[in-house]
């Protein structure tokens, strides 16, 4: 019962979404669709660049790609922006170095 009632909570808000989207759309762009908006944003992705250091360790940069022209527009349009680039991870040592 709980997962059909996650669903239908998932649903709702993806609804809703939808149709905020879709007024805010009316405002700015009227010609397009939500689901042309999302599709245009599926070009904006996130990565993870690992880099590994002398002493063994990884550092990991979470990165969001930079948006073509157009979806800048359209995020400008909107009045939404992307998230700050998250900071640097550095991961521990793979191998437990010895004790001098």
């Amino acid at each position: 019962m709980e997962r059909v009632q996650a669903h239908i909570l998932v649903a709702f808000i993806s609804y809703t979404l939808h149709v905020c989207l879709r007024q805010r759309l009316r405002a700015v762009a009227s010609g397009l669709t939500p689901r042309a908006v999302l599709e245009k944003f599926c070009g904006v992705q996130m990565v993870d660049v690992h880099l590994p250091t002398t002493d063994g360790r990884t550092v990991i940069l979470t990165r969001h790609t930079q948006p073509e022209k157009e979806v800048q527009i359209l995020l400008a349009q909107l009045k939404l922006t992307l998230p700050a680039q998250p900071p640097p991870k550095l991961t521990a040592d793979k191998v437990a170095r010895a004790t001098v």
